[in-house]
C-alpha cells in the first residue's frame, strides 16, 4: 500500500485559512489599543509550596499599562512586598516560598491592560491553593463474610483539591487484582460481586494520590477474612451469636442485584464536551454480566467505550443530543436487575461568533457581532474599555443592538476596546475586540522577492500580506508586464493571499501583489518555483519467509532533481530496530537471519523540504507450529477416550492437521505409533483403545511449513485385560523336509494381547480325509513343526490366539503342505525345431503331476555347444540353462551360434529341486554370415602397387566361399573416386594389387562371404609413393618461361571462347557445341537417385561415402577398373582389355574403363603442372 502525506503547501493552506478568520493585524509601529495575548485560566490551583504566577500579557501602541483588581476591587500591589509585577507585563508574583501564605491570596482576580486607544480586561482568575489532607482516624472493624456474598470495602478519601486519584494495594505495594468479580467503583470503593476463600487477607489498603502536591495519602488497611461452608459450621459457635445472620446455609446462587447505583431509576446531569461516565456494579453468584443499552436509541459509535469490565459506560464529547435514558442490566444464569439512568447534557456558553477587531478609516461604517450558545441559552452584555456600555462615555458613532454593536462615520475617538460576556448558570464567555480608527496608505508586510516551492498538481499559497486604512484593494499579475490575474484557475483570499488550487510546471514564474486605497499604491513580487513530485516507482512487496531466512524489501524513488530526499525506514510506524541484522541499502531494506519478532509492517518513507511520500509492505514470518500443550484425558471408558489439548503458536501458518501419536508403556515402552490424526480446526479427539495397554499420548502439529515438536506426553491411562480380539495373521504351513510340516504364523503384537498371559492353540488335520484336529498350545513363538507327514500332502491348518482371560474368536482355516521330495520322472518325447542361424524351439510333453512330489515351479533346459562345424576343434563345454516358469511344455533358445552343433536336456523343477534329466538332444545350427577378418594389413607401396594381407574371421559361422575386396581413390578435399572391386579365394591371405596411381591415397573395404552372404567389412586406407625423377620434372617444367607463356595463351584463348559464346547467346543464336550435345547425349552417363541424391546403392557404414552403382566382379582374381574421366587410357598407358566366353578378363589387373560416373568422381592423381599437360594431349 502506498500513502502521500500532506504536503508543505497544503499545510500552508491550512494556515492561511486560519488567518483569515482573524482580524487583519495592525503593524506593531501604528498605534492600536491594547490585545490581551495570554492570561492564566480561570480556575486556577496552585501549589501551596511555590510561588503564584498569575499571568497577564498584552500588545498595543504605545505600550499598554497594566493594573488588578482582585474580588473586585483594585489590587494595589505595592502595597503587598510579597507581590510584584513584571516588567513590561502585567503577571504578578505572589512571593510564597519565601514566607508567604496561599491561602492569603485566594479570591478572584482580573488583569486591565489600557493605553490611549482604550483599555482590555482579562478573564475573572480564581486563585486557590491545592489541599491534600489527611485521612481522618477511624477505627475498622474485620470484615468476616460468607463465602459467595457480596461485599463492598469503602475508601471515602478526603476532600481534596483537585481530588484524589483512589487505587487499592496491599502492603508490599502491589496493585491489588481486579476481574468482572473484584472491580473499583468511580468513587472509589473497591466491590465484590461474590466474595471467594482466596479474598481472605489483612492488607486491602486505599490509596489517594494527589497530582498537584505530588503527595499519596494512605488508609489504614482493612482485614477481610471468608468462611467457607465447611470451615463456618465448624466455627459458628466459637465466631458468631446465635442471631448472626450469616447462619450455617450451604453457599447457594443467586440472582444480580445492583450494588451502585440504587434503586431502579437515577439522573446525571453533564456538561457539552465533557467525557460522560456511567456505572454499573452488581452483585450475584455466578458473577453477573453488564450490558449497556440506550432507550429509543442507538449507543453514539466511534464515541462509546466500556472500561471496568463493561461496568462503566464512557461517552466522550457528549452534545445534547446524548441526553436520555441509559439502561444497564445485569444477568447470570438465575435472572437479571436493571436500572436506567436519565441523562441531561447541559451546556456552558459557547461561541458561535467571537467579536473581531475592527480596523476602520475615519468615515467608515462597521459592526461588532457577539454570538454565543449554551443551554440554558446564555445572556449578552458589552462593555467599553472594561466599563459596562451603559455607563461608558458615550460615543454618537456607536448604537448597541443586542448582540451587535453598529459604527456609523466613525471618527479618531471612536477608538476603543470593547469587551463582551456570555453567561449562564454553568460558566461564561469573555472577548476584547478593538474599534481602531486610522488613516494610513497601503503597506505589504510579505517580504520581497520571497521564493515559494510547490510539487506539481498541489495548490500553490503566494502571500501578499498587507495593511492600511480605509482597507487597500489587491490585485495579482504574472510576469513583469503581465496582466491582471481572473478566472476560475485562481483563488483570492481576503487576507490578500493568491492561491493557485492545481499548480503546474507553466505556473512556475514571479508574481506581482499590487495593494491600494485612497492614500495610495505599493507592490511587490514574489517568486513561485513548481517541482516534480516525489514517488516511489517500485514499492516494497508483501513478503513470507520462513524464520531465519532472508528477506528484502525495495524502495526505488523518482524525485525533482532539485530536491534532496532522504529515506526512512519504519517497523510498524517506529525505528527500525537497533539490530545489525537490518541492512539499508540505497535502494532497499535487507534483513538477515529472520526470527518472529520481525513480522510485522514496514514502510519506506521518503522526505523532501515539499513533499512526502510512502509505502509499506507485510512481512509475515512463517514457521512450523509451536507444540500443543495442557493435553487432558477424559471420559475414560474400557475401549475409547477422549483426549484434548491446547494449539501452540501456528507461527503464521495455518495448522493444517494433528497427529496423534501413543506409546505403550506396559509393552513397548519409549517406542511412539502413529494412532490418528484430526483436521487443524479440531482440538478434541474420540480415540479407540486396545485391552491391557498402558497408553500415554502425545499431539504433533503440522502446516505448510513442516512438523512441531511432539507435545509433553498425556498422563497414562491403563486400559483392562479382556479376550484376545484377533488371531494371527499370515498363518502358512509348508514343510522344510519330505516327511513334516512347519506351521508359521505373525505373532500378535503387544497390545493385541489384551490381557497377560499370551499363547497359541495350533491345529491340524490332512485334508480330504476324514480326521479328527489335533492341537497343541504352544507359548508366545510364532512356528511349530508336525513330524511324521506324508510327503506333499495338503493339510487344513488353524491358529488361535488366547490369555489368561480365554480364547480369541474361533480363526479362518488355510490350506498348507507337508514337505516335497524331488521330482521323479524327466519330460518326455523333447524335439528340437532350428529357427535360424542363432535361434531354436524346443519343445516337451509335461511330467505327471503325481510324479513332481511337490508344487510345480516349471521346467529347466539345459544345453551347450559341443563344436562349430567349421572348426573341428573342441573346447570346453559351457552349459546354459533358461527356466521357463509354471507347466509350459515349449521355449525359445536365442543366441545361438551359427554352423555349430548343439546338446540340450530338460528337467522338471519343484520347491525342493531339479528331477532327472531327460535324455540329450542333438541339434545343429546352419551356416550364417562371418564376422569381419581378423585384420587387414597394407605394405610395400610402390608407384603403382601395394600389398595386401589379412586374417579369417574369428567367427567364420559357415564355410568361406571368398573375400570381397572394394577399393576407390581419395583426391586431396577427401573426395572419393570411382570404386572398384575384387573377388578372391577363400583360401588367400595375401595379394599385390598393381597398376595404381603413384602418389595416391586409397581407401579398402575388405569382408568375407559365406553361402549365406557377406559378413561385416573392415577399412584401411594406403598411399602409393612418388617417383622422384618425375617430381623433378615437375618443378623443372613449372619454372620454363614457355611453359608459362603457354598456360597464359590458353587462358586468354579460352576467355575469348567466353565472350563470344555470350555474346551469340544473347543474339538468340546456336552454340553448335551445345546442339552436339543435345543430340549425342551420353548414354553411359547414370542419373543420380532422386530420392538421396547419390550414385550408387552401397555405401561404407563407417565413411559414410558412398560407392559406384553397378559394380561388377569379374573372377580369377582379375580387376575391372570402370572408368572416369582422366582415366590410364586417356594417359596413354592402358591396353585394350578382352573377355574370355565365360567373361572372365584377360591380362591381370589392367584393361580399358568404362566412363561410369561416380559421386566424388574428380581425378585422384596429385596435381601437378604434368598432369594439367596430360588433360590437354
Amino acid at each position: 500500500m502506498m500513502k502521500k502525506s500532506i504536503s508543505a503547501s497544503k499545510a500552508s493552506l491550512v494556515l492561511f485559512l486560519c488567518q483569515m478568520i482573524s482580524a487583519l493585524d495592525v503593524p506593531l509601529d501604528l498605534s492600536q489599543p491594547p490585545t490581551i495575548t495570554q492570561q492564566s485560566p480561570k480556575d486556577y490551583i496552585v501549589d501551596p509550596r511555590e510561588n503564584i504566577v498569575i499571568q497577564c500579557e498584552a500588545k498595543g501602541k504605545p505600550p499598554p499599562s497594566f493594573s488588578w483588581t482582585r474580588n473586585g476591587t483594585h489590587f494595589d500591589i505595592d502595597k503587598d512586598a510579597q507581590v510584584t509585577m513584571k516588567p513590561n507585563s502585567g503577571t504578578l508574583v505572589i512571593n510564597i516560598m519565601n514566607g508567604g501564605k496561599a491561602e492569603a491570596y485566594e479570591g478572584v482576580y482580573q488583569c486591565t491592560a489600557r493605553n490611549e486607544r482604550g483599555a482590555a480586561i482579562s478573564n475573572n482568575i480564581i486563585i486557590r491553593p491545592s489541599r491534600s489532607p489527611l485521612w481522618t482516624k477511624e477505627k475498622l472493624e474485620p470484615n468476616q463474610v460468607r463465602e459467595g456474598d457480596s461485599l463492598v470495602l469503602h475508601c471515602r478519601p478526603p476532600v481534596g483539591l483537585p481530588p484524589p486519584i483512589i487505587f487499592w494495594m496491599d502492603n508490599a505495594f502491589q496493585r491489588l487484582p481486579q476481574s468482572e468479580r473484584v472491580s473499583q467503583g468511580l468513587n472509589g470503593d473497591l466491590y465484590f460481586s461474590n466474595v471467594q476463600p482466596e479474598d481472605t487477607r489483612e492488607d486491602y489498603i486505599c490509596y489517594a494520590r494527589f497530582n498537584h502536591t505530588q503527595t499519596i495519602q494512605q488508609k489504614q488497611p482493612i482485614s477481610v477474612k471468608v468462611f467457607s461452608m465447611d470451615s463456618l459450621n465448624d466455627t459458628i459457635a466459637a465466631n458468631l451469636s446465635d442471631t448472626d445472620i450469616y447462619g450455617a446455609k450451604p453457599v447457594t446462587e443467586r440472582q444480580p442485584i445492583l450494588l451502585t447505583p440504587t434503586g431502579s431509576t437515577s439522573t446525571k446531569v453533564e456538561l457539552r464536551g465533557n467525557v460522560l461516565f456511567l456505572e454499573c456494579i452488581a452483585a450475584g453468584l455466578p458473577t453477573p454480566v453488564i450490558r449497556w443499552i440506550k432507550e429509543g436509541g442507538e449507543l453514539p459509535a466511534n464515541r462509546t467505550f466500556f472500561e471496568n469490565f463493561k461496568k462503566t459506560l464512557k461517552i466522550i464529547d457528549v452534545s445534547e443530543a446524548d441526553s436520555g435514558n441509559y439502561k444497564c442490566i445485569a444477568r447470570n444464569i438465575l435472572g437479571s436487575a436493571h436500572h436506567v439512568i436519565s441523562v441531561t447534557v447541559k451546556a456552558a456558553p459557547y461561541w458561535i461568533t467571537a467579536p473581531r477587531n475592527l480596523v476602520l478609516s475615519p468615515g467608515e461604517d462597521g459592526t461588532l457581532i457577539c454570538r454565543a450558545n449554551g443551554n440554558p441559552k446564555p445572556n449578552i452584555s458589552w462593555l467599553a474599555n472594561g466599563v459596562p456600555i451603559a455607563i461608558a462615555p458615550e460615543d454618537p458613532s456607536r448604537k448597541v443592538d443586542g448582540d451587535t454593536i453598529i459604527f456609523s462615520h466613525v471618527q479618531e475617538r471612536s477608538s476603543a476596546v470593547y469587551q463582551c460576556n456570555a453567561s449562564n448558570e454553568y460558566g461564561y464567555l469573555l472577548a476584547n475586540a478593538f474599534v481602531n480608527v486610522l488613516a494610513e496608505p497601503p503597506r505589504i508586510l510579505t517580504p520581497a522577492n520571497k521564493l515559494y516551492q510547490v510539487i506539481a498538481d498541489s495548490p500553490a499559497l503566494l502571500d501578499c500580506a498587507y495593511f492600511g486604512s480605509p482597507k487597500p484593494e489587491i490585485e495579482w499579475f504574472k510576469g513583469v508586464k503581465g496582466s491582471i490575474l481572473r478566472g476560475d484557475e485562481y483563488v483570492f483570499h481576503d487576507n490578500g493571499t493568491l492561491e493557485i488550487p492545481v499548480a503546474q510546471k507553466d505556473s512556475t514564474g514571479t508574481y506581482t501583489c499590487v495593494a491600494r486605497n485612497e492614500l495610495g499604491k505599493i507592490q511587490n513580487e514574489v517568486r513561485l518555483e513548481v517541482k516534480d513530485p516525489t514517488m516511489i516507482i517500485k514499492q516494497p512487496e508483501y513478503k513470507v519467509i520462513q524464520r531465519y531466512g532472508q528477506v528484502s524489501f525495495e524502495c526505488i524513488i523518482k524525485h525533482d532533481f532539485t530536491l534532496l530526499p532522504t529515506v526512512i525506514w519504519l517497523k510498524d510506524n517506529d525505528e527500525l530496530p537497533d539490530d545489525e541484522r537490518f541492512l539499508v541499502g540505497k535502494d532497499n531494506l535487507t534483513i538477515m537471519n529472520v526470527t518472529d519478532k520481525d513480522d510485522g509492517t514496514y514502510t519506506c518513507i521518503v522526505n523532501t523540504t515539499l513533499d512526502s511520500v510512502s509505502a509499506s509492505a507485510v512481512l509475515t514470518v512463517v514457521a512450523r507450529p509451536n507444540p500443543p500443550f495442557d493435553l487432558e484425558l477424559t471420559g475414560q471408558l474400557e475401549r475409547s477416550i477422549e483426549l484434548s489439548w491446547i494449539p501452540g503458536d501456528e507461527n503464521n501458518s495455518p495448522i493444517t492437521n494433528f497427529v496423534i501419536e501413543y506409546e505403550d508403556g506396559l509393552h513397548e515402552p519409549g517406542v511412539w505409533h502413529y494412532q490418528t490424526e484430526v483436521p487443524g480446526t479440531q482440538t478434541t479427539v474420540q480415540l479407540k483403545l486396545s485391552p491391557y495397554v498402558n497408553y500415554s499420548f502425545r499431539v504433533i502439529a503440522v502446516n505448510e511449513i513442516g512438523r512441531s515438536q511432539p507435545s509433553e506426553p498425556s498422563e497414562q491411562y491403563l486400559t483392562k485385560s479382556a479376550n484376545p480380539d484377533e488371531n494371527p495373521s499370515n498363518v502358512q504351513g509348508i514343510g522344510s523336509e519330505p516327511d513334516n510340516l512347519v506351521i508359521t504364523w505373525e505373532s500378535l503384537k503387544g497390545f493385541q494381547s489384551n490381557g497377560p498371559g499370551l499363547q497359541y492353540k495350533v491345529s491340524w488335520r490332512q485334508k480330504d480325509v476324514d480326521d479328527e484336529w489335533t492341537s497343541v498350545i504352544v507359548a508366545n513363538v510364532s512356528k511349530y513343526i508336525v513330524s511324521g507327514t506324508p510327503t506333499f500332502v495338503p493339510y487344513e491348518i488353524k491358529v488361535q490366539a488366547l490369555n489368561d482371560l480365554g480364547y480369541a474368536p474361533e480363526p479362518s482355516e488355510v490350506i498348507g503342505h507337508s514337505g516335497e521330495d524331488l521330482p521323479m520322472v524327466a519330460p518326455g518325447n523333447v524335439q528340437v525345431h532350428v529357427i535360424n542361424s542363432t535361434l531354436a524351439k524346443v519343445h516337451w510333453d509335461p511330467v505327471p503331476l503325481k510324479t513332481v512330489r511337490g508344487h510345480l515351479q516349471g521346467y529347466k533346459v539345459y544345453y551347450w555347444k559341443v563344436q562349430s562345424l567349421s572348426r573341428r576343434s573342441r573346447r570346453h563345454v559351457e552349459k546354459k540353462i533358461l527356466t521357463f516358469r509354471g507347466n509350459k511344455t515349449f521355449g525359445m533358445l536365442p543366441g545361438l551360434e551359427p554352423y555349430s552343433s548343439y546338446k540340450l536336456n530338460v528337467r522338471v523343477v519343484n520347491g525342493k529341486g531339479e528331477g532327472p534329466a531327460s535324455p540329450d538332444k542333438v541339434f545343429k545350427t546352419p551356416e550364417g554370415v562371418p564376422s569381419s577378418p581378423s585384420f587387414l594389413k597394407i605394405t610395400n607401396p610402390t608407384l603403382d602397387s601395394l600389398t595386401l594381407e589379412w586374417g579369417s574371421p574369428t567367427h567364420p559361422n559357415g564355410v568361406l566361399t571368398s573375400y570381397i575386396l572394394k577399393f576407390q581413390p581419395i583426391n586431396n578435399t577427401h573426395e572419393l573416386g570411382p570404386l572398384v572391386e575384387i573377388r578372391i579365394p577363400a583360401n588367400e591371405s595375401s595379394l599385390i594389387l598393381k597398376n595404381l596411381n603413384y602418389s595416391t591415397r586409397y581407401k579398402f573395404y575388405f569382408n568375407a562371404q559365406t553361402s549365406v552372404g557377406s559378413g561385416s567389412q573392415i577399412t584401411e586406407e594406403a598411399v602409393t609413393i612418388m617417383d622422384e625423377a618425375m617430381a623433378s620434372r615437375q618443378v623443372d617444367i613449372a619454372t620454363q618461361g614457355w611453359f608459362i607463356g603457354l598456360m597464359c595463351a590458353v587462358a586468354l584463348l579460352i576467355l575469348i571462347l567466353l565472350i563470344v559464346c555470350f555474346i551469340r547467346r544473347n543474339k538468340g543464336g546456336k552454340y553448335p557445341v551445345k546442339e552436339k550435345e543435345d543430340a549425342h547425349a551420353d548414354p553411359e552417363i547414370q542419373p543420380m537417385k532422386e530420392d538421396d541424391g547419390t550414385f550408387g546403392e552401397y555405401s561404407d557404414a563407417e565413411d559414410h561415402k558412398p560407392l559406384k552403382k553397378g559394380s561388377r566382379t569379374p573372377s580369377d582374381r582379375t580387376v575391372k577398373k570402370e572408368d572416369s574421366d582422366d582415366s590410364l587410357v586417356d594417359y596413354g598407358e592402358g591396353v585394350n582389355g578382352q573377355f574370355n566366353e565365360d567373361g572372365s578378363f584377360i591380362g591381370q589387373y589392367s584393361g580399358k574403363k568404362e566412363k561410369e560416373p561416380a559421386e566424388g568422381n574428380e581425378s585422384s592423381e596429385a596435381p601437378s603442372p604434368v598432369n594439367a599437360m596430360n588433360s590437354f594431349v
